[in-house]
């Protein structure tokens, strides 16, 4: 005889239901355009200050030879420089090096040092150097616009280029048939004076002590405008 044992326990059946979140709905925003502008302009800036570079150089068998005479021209050229109350006066490099012969031995030393002069009278700057070119030459000669007259043109030139860029902005604004607004700017300036180099290698004779003549010039100081600004309806 077969005996069916009756079915005492069953498994139960689970139902796991995964929620899925939904697709986010697309943006109605519209795309914002931006365009990346510049402008530029340029202003005149008087060069009110004039610097120069005058050098002693000398040689001799030690170190101590040419240190004796360049020391002593530099001197005297500080004291002729402190009877010009508007001309400044500084002390600038001074190198000592040795002169090699073809048996790579030293045969020499050589000294030189520099003084360097500025003022923004020009005219009592030339007659200073006209007096000290009798002993010492002159390294360069540079005119450009004093820190004041700098700035002034700077920011004229700044508030200029502004305007030159709004007014480039409005006008790709105007022709996409758009209104703009401002979204980043970069400011940048420059300028830079030409050179006037005076090169000598050794003293004028007295009698050619004569003033240098110096031409002051304008140095255009440049004002960039960079940026992006939006295109909106």
């Amino acid at each position: 005889m077969t005996f069916i044992r009756p079915l005492l326990h069953a498994t139960p059946l689970l139902l796991m239901v995964l929620a899925t979140p939904a697709p986010a709905a697309a943006s109605d925003e519209a795309p914002i355009t931006t365009v990346e502008l510049s402008a530029e302009a340029e202003r005149p800036a008087a060069n009110d200050l004039a610097r120069a570079s005058v050098f002693a150089e000398a040689s001799g068998a030690t170190p101590a030879e040419p240190a004796g005479r360049v020391n002593k021209l530099i001197s005297d050229a500080l004291k002729t420089a402190r009877t010009y109350a508007k001309v400044r006066a500084q002390s600038g490099a001074t190198h000592t090096y040795p002169i090699y012969g073809k048996d790579a031995r030293i045969e020499a030393w050589r000294m030189r040092s520099e003084l360097t002069l500025e003022s923004r009278d020009s005219a009592a700057l030339s007659e200073l150097l006209g007096q000290l070119q009798t002993a010492l030459g002159v390294a360069n000669l540079i005119m450009l616009p004093s820190p004041e007259t700098r700035k002034q043109a700077e920011n004229e030139a700044i508030i200029e280029a502004i305007a030159a860029f709004r007014e480039r902005a409005r006008t790709v604004a105007d022709a996409l048939r758009k209104d703009y607004r401002i979204k980043q700017l970069s400011i940048g300036s420059g300028g830079r004076p030409p050179a006037q180099p005076r090169m000598r290698s050794a003293a004028l004779a007295s009698a050619d002590a004569a003033p240098m003549p110096i031409e002051a010039g304008e140095t255009l100081i440049r004002a960039t405008i960079s940026g992006q600004i939006e295109l909106t309806d």
